[in-house]
């Protein structure tokens, strides 16, 4: 027996000798990093991984997509230029990869899988979404780069409460953020209860940032350039209504890039910001420069009904700097009787004119 163990019998005793008894162990769960190098699976440091763990990815290219299921867990890397996923090599057979999906954040319809953080990573090459995020509440994502992807950079729907910041969506197919109520679904607008997209690089994609049929949701001080358009708020004749939303702090420059139509839009080509069947939207304090095309969406700020005929309706442009956007600065497709109010915007054209 040690001295150690000696001591601990002897204040033990003292203990019990005195009537003051022994208090039982506490039990402290400890969260606990998990490393993993270039050549290991990320999922089985996942699956090991307990709420609170972080998995750590040494720098170093994967060629894996990886599921998370864990609340509380966070998948980071060591930076965006240093760690990078890509799709695997061979056919995958992971839910994740087999979807055509990098990073899946993935909840339940009974319960959303809350508090995961992803950042410090890319992910590239994927055929449907760099990151997709499915029943979630209070994800993070930060610095995580989502280039060439083939749908979406970074995207989620029936989620809640989500932060993206300062991430870079670079060359995806469609946007390079994408938030909805549901992907597939026609169901009516949902509450986020504050998700916020922020501080983004939003370059070279068809759209930089769609906003489908949500509401409580701020896009704000976002670099927007060099897409097909720059800011989608999209919602339709389903209720709840879109809107409820604030787009602030922008820049939105020369999104002049030539998108084709789909079976949804026409084709796409210098938009800026575009509200098309929303309400009680707050446009304010963007810069939106240059953006010009003839697509029946083009132009700096544009109220668009939509193709299902939902008008735009009580929203709010105000504040906003705009220079060289054509067919106009400010685009209003929808009746004076709708209560779209434009007032103290700095620009030089407007359709129909008088909005500046």
């Amino acid at each position: 027996m040690t001295k150690r163990h000696i001591a601990l019998l002897l204040s033990a005793a003292a203990l019990v000798g005195s009537g003051v008894a022994a208090a039982p162990p506490i039990s402290v769960s400890v969260p606990l990093v998990h490393l993993v190098r270039s050549g290991q699976s990320i999922q089985k440091a996942v699956d090991a991984a307990r709420p609170g763990d972080t998995v750590l990815l040494m720098p170093g290219t994967y060629h894996q997509s990886v599921k998370v299921t864990t609340p509380g867990l966070t998948l980071r890397g060591t930076s965006q230029g240093t760690t990078v996923l890509k799709p695997a090599t061979t056919k995958p057979t992971d839910d994740c990869g087999s979807r055509g999906n990098g990073i899946c954040v993935v909840g339940t319809k009974a319960e959303r899988l809350e508090d995961v953080t992803v950042s410090n990573l890319t992910v590239t090459g994927f055929p449907r979404a760099g990151l997709v995020a499915v029943g979630t509440e209070g994800l993070t994502v930060r610095h995580v780069s989502a280039e060439r992807n083939g749908l979406w950079g970074l995207a989620e729907e029936r989620s809640r409460r989500s932060e993206y910041r300062e991430n870079l969506a670079r060359g995806n197919g469609d946007a390079g953020v994408f938030l909805a109520n549901t992907i597939t679904a026609e169901q009516g607008a949902v509450d986020t209860g504050g998700t916020v997209v922020a501080d983004n690089r939003l370059e070279d994609n068809r759209i930089g940032v769609t906003v489908r049929r949500l509401r409580d949701l701020t896009v704000a001080g976002n670099h927007v350039t060099g897409n097909c358009a720059g800011v989608f708020v999209v919602g339709d004749e389903n209720k709840p209504r879109a809107g409820a939303l604030t787009v602030r702090g922008n820049l939105v420059a020369q999104n002049n890039k030539y998108c084709a139509k789909t079976a949804r839009l026409p084709f796409l080509q210098g938009s800026g910001i575009v509200l098309t069947g929303a309400e009680d939207t707050e446009v304010r304090h963007n810069t939106v420069l240059g953006n010009s095309g003839t697509s029946p969406l083009s132009g700096g700020i544009v109220l668009f009904r939509s193709f299902v005929g939902a008008a735009n309706e009580r929203n709010r442009v105000h504040d906003n700097a705009l220079q060289d956007n054509a067919p106009a600065d400010l685009v209003d497709q929808e009746s004076a009787k709708r209560g779209n109010t434009f007032r103290q915007n700095s620009c030089r054209a407007s359709k129909p004119a008088g909005l500046c």
